[in-house]
């Protein structure tokens, strides 16, 4: 009889250790975890409780003894997994895996839709099996944890039946990250969405999407024929158009100066070109109306010159584009940046020593080997500018584009979910169209830059017209950045912007006053609050949005599976959606059984993780795609699991990627407004609600104050993370000087 060789044994002696933690995991959170979200108690209160009352037990008491008998199909599934792990790697073990965790998850999820808190939630249901005597509440921690198990010994399954070339890491992955796009993307905008086929009376009407799609406000054209407005799709298509055409071509250049230009100015430029991501976003709007408003200084000097009346002629698409470059020029910088970085030296070497001139190389060498960064600048950059609500409500004026008419149906007097349904799928299908056509344009190409090779080269001079491009448009640029933000945070500093200019901190001190009571230290200002809540969902939200991000961009970068191409779609689906609606969709989605989270600071996390989910996965696509192939395939010769490989060998070649997921998850989640709007509650306040509410009372010192303090802490947090991430090191020598 042959031997097995030594690794095969290893690998499969540790899979079946996973198997059976996974077991052993939901076993355990069945028995002795809260299986229900407990009400107004915390899960540490609730501990003690799981042997107990009907709100705190765990899923075998509620089975056993609170009248909840469909908990019994978890014990079921997990049984059967467990005897599926006794009988050994093979098609069996995994045909009993797919039974046993297909049961569990098809009877759990099911009874979660159709059960509610006061029984059947469909009526159907009540005449077929009768009325229940118990219901059941949104699912908490053991219940949740469960599920994890068995999505993770589906996957074990679908691997032993040799899908995933038997991996079992993969599998499980991909599983997973499926099946959190499908419930905390896919659903949510689902149930939203599906308010485009109703009626008015909220009856299934499919012609009522035909009248509303074919109205003249969305797709007309009387702009061209001498009217005043073009259709509302229009407006937003062309405006997202101009957007990611601008932020890409601007970011370029701020990265190409920053890699190649002068190094000595590397780290101003980098600080300079991420400022305007660390920024609240109406910061930016009231920093532009100051200066091109009908009383900035712009129309006052114009006055004063040459006697012309002020206008308001910077409210419209020129305002909209303007404040939406400064919006997301950084997010393409950053994704740039990486890209840069990882350009072989030894390609553009080779180019040269066959005489090519410094342009040649350029054009024919480096600007090649951008493409795929280019193409994913340009669709973060356009779907940002399509859901983009903050900047269009502040100077957009007469302007108007789909995610404020989508705002409007929603907290207008008229409230049409239906219209605002409809807007929201005209949007879906313009970044469908844009996803297509940048995987039309990239195809199977070949951008392999970093490999298992040494490559110490020095990375090639910019050409001296590239080098006057990028100092003649961005210079320039980054002075405006610096100039709006003087403007704009100057108004925290005086008494009254417009009439008393004598410099206070009593903004300052009325929002973050500290005082020494007699029990201590008091945190006496009006925004501690806020903050604090801020900074703690913000952390938490930043590190799981890029491990899943990159997650998703490995399997995007390094597998093939059925679906793929609606996978990917799905992790870019929430930048489609308009932050407005996002948060709405989540509403609708949770606060019911079985997931309900309405309420919650969790609700909260996950609009972070998900809203913010697309930008990780471009980045971290975009550094894939330059890493070759034979570095993990070194790895798995020397026995290294594919876990192993990815945690040691290509996580440390994705910095760049995972500072840029990092930072951007968290800088945004510290500043959005638009997505967690209608999902904030006077326990979980949010900074950019604080200060939305002191700019509605006028108080316009205050919020400019708490905007100076949160840019002050998000670069401290920027600094923080870039420091304890570090730098790719790819051993390449640099030039002197």
């Amino acid at each position: 009889m042959a031997s097995v060789p030594l690794s095969a044994r290893a690998g499969g002696a540790r899979a079946q250790r996973v198997l059976a933690g996974w077991v052993l995991l939901g076993a355990v959170a069945f028995a002795l975890l809260p299986w229900y979200f407990p009400q107004n108690v915390s899960l540490w209160r609730a501990l003690p409780g799981v042997f107990g009352g009907s709100e705190t037990a765990s899923g075998l008491v509620h089975a056993l003894s609170h009248g909840r008998p469909w908990l019994w199909v978890a014990a079921a599934a997990l049984g059967l997994c467990a005897v599926a792990w006794r009988l050994g790697a093979g098609r069996a073990q995994g045909l009993a895996l797919l039974a046993g965790s297909g049961l569990g998850l098809a009877g759990l999820v099911g009874s979660g839709f159709t059960i509610g808190a006061t029984g059947w939630s469909v009526e159907v249901l009540n005449g077929w099996f009768g009325a229940l005597a118990q219901g059941q509440f949104g699912i908490g921690l053991g219940g949740a944890l469960v599920l994890l198990a068995l999505l993770m010994l589906l996957g074990a399954g679908i691997a032993r039946l040799g899908y995933f070339r038997g991996d079992l890491f993969v599998a499980g992955a991909v599983v997973f990250c499926s099946a959190l796009l499908l419930l905390f993307v896919a659903l949510p905008v689902g149930k939203s969405l599906v308010g485009a086929f109703l009626g008015e009376d909220d009856g299934f009407a499919p012609g009522a999407l035909a009248g509303r799609l074919g109205h003249e406000r969305v797709w007309g054209l009387g702009c061209l024929a001498g009217g005043v407005h073009c259709g509302v799709a229009w407006n937003t298509l062309f405006l997202a158009l101009l957007t990611a055409t601008g932020t890409t071509l601007m970011g370029t250049l701020i990265a190409l100066y920053a890699e190649r230009g002068s190094r000595r100015l590397s780290k101003p430029l980098n600080v300079l070109a991420l400022l305007p991501i660390i920024t609240p976003p109406f910061v930016v709007g009231l920093g532009l109306i100051l200066l091109f408003g009908r009383a900035g200084l712009v129309n006052q000097f114009l006055e004063w010159a040459f006697g012309i009346p002020p206008t308001r002629w910077f409210y419209g698409l020129f305002g909209v584009w303007l404040a939406q470059m400064f919006a997301f020029t950084p997010i393409a910088f950053m994704i740039m940046r990486g890209v840069v970085q990882g350009i072989a030296p030894s390609m553009e070497e080779a180019a040269q020593t066959l005489r090519a001139s410094r342009v040649a190389t350029f054009r024919t060498v480096t600007l090649p080997l951008l493409k795929p960064g280019l193409a994913n600048a340009f669709l973060v950059g356009f779907i940002e500018s399509m859901a983009d609500f903050g900047n269009p409500i502040v100077v957009g004026g007469q302007y108007s584009v789909l995610s404020t008419d989508i705002f409007f149906a929603i907290v207008g007097a008229q409230y049409d979910q239906g219209r605002a349904a409809s807007l929201a799928l005209i949007l879906t299908a313009f970044a469908l169209t844009v996803f297509f056509i940048q995987q039309k344009v990239l195809g199977r190409t070949n951008y392999t830059t970093v490999s298992g090779k040494g490559d110490a080269g020095i990375a090639m001079e910019l050409p001296a017209a590239v080098r006057r491009w990028c100092v003649g448009i961005a210079g320039p640029w980054l002075a405006f950045t610096l100039v709006v933000y003087v403007f704009a945070f100057s108004g925290g500093f005086v008494r009254t912007w417009g009439r008393d200019y004598t410099l206070t901190l009593r903004h300052f001190i009325t929002a973050f006053d500290i005082q020494w009571g007699t029990h201590g230290l008091v945190w006496a200002g009006t925004a501690w609050n806020s903050l604090f809540t801020t900074i703690k969902l913000a952390a938490i939200a930043a590190p799981i949005c890029a491990a899943v991000g990159l997650l998703i961009s490995w399997l995007l970068a390094r597998t093939q599976f059925v679906g793929q191409r609606a996978f990917e779609f799905g992790a870019l689906l929430a930048f489609a959606i308009p932050g407005t609606v996002l948060g709405v969709s989540y509403i609708l989605a949770f606060n019911v059984p079985p997931f309900e989270l309405t309420g919650t600071g969790l609700i909260i996390v996950l609009c972070f993780v998900f809203r913010n989910l697309p930008v990780g996965v471009r980045a971290g696509t975009a550094s894939f795609k330059q890493l070759d192939k034979s570095l993990d395939e070194a790895s798995t010769m020397l026995r290294a699991g594919t876990a192993t490989t990815l945690r040691r060998v290509v996580l440390p070649l994705l910095k760049p990627a995972l500072v840029a997921a990092l930072v951007y998850s968290f800088v945004r989640s510290m500043t959005t407004v638009s997505a967690v709007i209608f999902l904030v509650t006077a326990e979980n306040e949010l900074a950019t609600t604080y200060i939305i509410g002191r700019v509605g009372n006028g108080d316009y010192g205050v919020a400019l104050a708490y905007c100076t303090v949160l840019i002050v802490l998000m670069s401290l947090a920027t600094m923080a993370i870039q420091f304890l991430v570090g730098e790719r090191q790819l051993g390449r020598r640099r030039a002197a000087g």
